[in-house]
């Protein structure tokens, strides 16, 4: 964002202001089903993704899911050789109190592992983890979001009218100074996972308007609902997480892999 250019001004010139077509919205569904089937015809090859060090990965679910809706994930993640964690707060309704009370877990846990924590976030679980990177980031490793919509927050999209309904329609009071954070990269390495056929919130707000070297946006195909499962966002996060704190490099697949990732595959 130019340093002469208001958030207002960000906002109307560079966010998409409609939720995603409701016909992608209707099919989450069915095509999570698809990419669960998928998850499990590639097994095997995802058992040859790059394998962890051990350290601490806490994992966030996204608005209106549990641990339930990670448990995938968290075996995927925990088969790879990592210590995983669970969010264990129940049902994620929301509200800026949750990244203080995962601020305060992290903390917790880089103590009692003596390691920096990666924080996975699915949803709205990576828009607290990129501000927990904030505000503890001497004990935050690296984020990595999955469909994360930190650049359009309170922005339209196909999970605003439940928020409305449990918030009310103003939503919760949070600042613009607040805002325009959340749309800056954390101080830590981060990766968006995104994909264009997303029909909860838009892709354009689930990544970084400009990429650094420490930051990167990863497109995959296929839905909201199934990014904690999809094979090629299971491998990115195997790529990112493998990563050596000190020498953190961008993903790049070679090979077959390439064709997983469309924004690779035009190269």
């Amino acid at each position: 964002m130019a340093s002469n250019q208001t958030f207002d001004d960000y906002v109307e010139h560079h966010l998409p202001t409609k939720a995603p077509s409701k016909l992608l919205l209707f099919t989450e569904g069915g095509r999570a089903a698809i990419e669960l089937g998928l998850y499990a015809a590639t097994r095997k090859i995802l058992n040859n993704a790059p394998k962890g060090d051990g350290h601490p990965v806490l994992v966030l679910p996204g608005f209106m899911t549990s641990d339930r809706s990670t448990i995938l994930l968290r075996k995927f993640i925990r088969d790879l050789g990592y210590d995983v964690k669970k969010w264990d707060m129940g049902l994620n309704l929301g509200g800026p109190e949750y990244a203080f009370k995962i601020a305060d877990r992290v903390e917790e846990i880089s103590a009692e592992c003596n390691a920096k924590v990666s924080l996975v976030g699915w949803s709205l679980g990576g828009v607290y983890a990129r501000e927990v990177a904030r505000q503890r980031p001497d004990d935050v490793r690296q984020v990595i979001t999955l469909g994360s919509p930190f650049g359009g927050i309170f922005e339209k999209n196909n999970a605003r009218w439940f928020y409305d309904f449990l918030h009310g329609p103003k939503g919760l009071d949070i600042s613009q100074e607040l805002l325009k954070d959340i749309l800056l990269p954390p101080p830590v390495p981060s990766t968006a996972i995104f994909t264009k056929e997303d029909g909860v919130v838009n892709w354009q707000h689930c990544i970084e308007r400009q990429e650094s070297d420490t930051t990167q946006n990863v497109q995959i195909g296929g839905s909201h609902f199934g990014l904690g499962h999809n094979p090629s966002a299971l491998y990115c996060i195997a790529d990112r997480l493998s990563k050596d704190i000190n020498e953190w490099e961008r993903f790049n697949p070679q090979g077959m892999l390439r064709y997983l990732y469309p924004n690779f595959n035009r190269n």
